[in-house]
């Protein structure tokens, strides 16, 4: 497809001018092709920082013009008796709006620029959702409600842990005595934490390692009911994946475990965050704190966010990061965790990794 034409077709996806064939051979055509699909992300990503920038620009615009017009009539002249004259001028012209004029008059004359940036920031942070289930739909949580009942009366007899969670995703296994990585976010506020397995056992836990900057969580099983657990089938690499390496995830954007792949289409994430990969790949709230995989089983990243402006536009954090988390934990806890250093998951097939890596993915639950 010619680049112009491509232009043209990604601004009327974008704007959902496309008639419903249209769309879907559009989005077949990114599925089957990654140089297209990669071409799309960056350039709705472009189109979006466009309308950011517009967006400041009118806002320092309409500040500038309020500005102007209170120098023009005499509002900072810094004689006080007409700025007193002015003042009893600009009340009885402006009654209605004398509060939100002097406020823009003060924020004009102390610091446009901190206005500007704060606006900036909030549309920076208004654009990236975190992949956390929040709100589990009315069938989950009907689910939910009824298998809390049935499981009171044996509860006791199995010491299976339950409470209603309100919010649901994602967690692995890095140390077969109980220790799991997921996303910051995901535990933040969180007063109760449990985690499952595939196979529906559960487990308290508790965060004992948080970093909003590289957004990062250390998990501890704390239950007495839990058995230490061998052959964790992946490892951590200590260098930076390649730009297209293809990749895949495991996660609980739904109550079964869910598989999804794609690639690597940045090395840096949203706003060239250095900690973060960008990736093409399919996730829903749930996914975050998923493990992000590449064709050896080597662990390269941990999902954690999407942009809403970009289809397809996904970040995870490095999990080079680990390393220094696990450093961290170690001079401050004398708490020793050791990563998997035997990769088992080389040279299989996907179904074969698939079957392995399951076992040590875990759901979080809390509330």
């Amino acid at each position: 497809m010619e680049e112009n034409l491509l232009l043209d077709a990604i601004e009327r996806y974008r704007n959902g001018e496309m008639t419903g064939q249209e769309k879907v051979f559009f989005e077949e055509l990114r599925k089957n092709n990654p140089d297209i699909d990669q071409t799309v992300a960056e350039h709705s990503f472009f189109l979006s920082e466009l309308d950011r920038m517009s967006e400041i620009k009118s806002l320092k615009h309409n500040l500038d013009k309020v500005e102007s017009k209170l120098l023009n009539e005499g509002f900072f002249t810094g004689r006080p008796e007409k700025t007193k004259s002015k003042v009893i001028y600009l009340w009885n012209r402006y009654r209605r709006t004398i509060a939100v004029a002097a406020a823009i008059a003060g924020v004009v004359s102390l610091s446009t620029a901190t206005v500007i940036s704060k606006y900036t920031e909030s549309k920076k942070v208004a654009v990236i959702t975190p992949l956390v289930d929040n709100k589990l739909n009315q069938f989950e949580n009907k689910l939910n409600q009824i298998e809390h009942k049935l499981n009171d009366a044996t509860t006791s007899a199995t010491g299976k842990p339950k409470f209603e969670a309100n919010f649901r995703a994602t967690g692995f296994l890095v140390d077969g005595n109980g220790y799991l990585i997921t996303n910051a976010h995901v535990v933040d506020k969180a007063k109760n934490l449990i985690v499952e397995n595939i196979k529906g056992d559960q487990y308290y836990a508790k965060a004992i390692y948080t970093n909003d900057t590289t957004d990062l969580a250390i998990l501890k099983i704390t239950d007495t009911s839990f058995s230490k657990v061998t052959g964790l089938p992946y490892t951590f690499p200590k260098t930076s994946a390649e730009l297209a390496e293809p990749i895949f995830t495991l996660g609980y954007p739904r109550e079964e475990v869910v598989y999804g792949e794609g690639y690597l289409s940045a090395k840096s994430g949203y706003y060239g965050d250095t900690t973060s990969y960008q990736i093409s790949i399919s996730v829903n709230p749930g996914n975050s704190g998923g493990p992000v995989i590449n064709k050896d089983g080597e662990v390269i990243g941990i999902i954690s966010s999407r942009e809403t402006n970009a289809d397809g536009v996904v970040f995870a954090i490095k999990s080079t990061n680990i390393y220094a988390a696990l450093r961290q934990i170690k001079k401050v806890d004398n708490i020793n965790i050791k990563l998997p250093t035997v990769n088992s998951l080389k040279g299989t097939n996907r179904v074969k990794q698939i079957k392995k890596l399951e076992d040590f993915v875990y759901k979080i639950k809390g509330n």
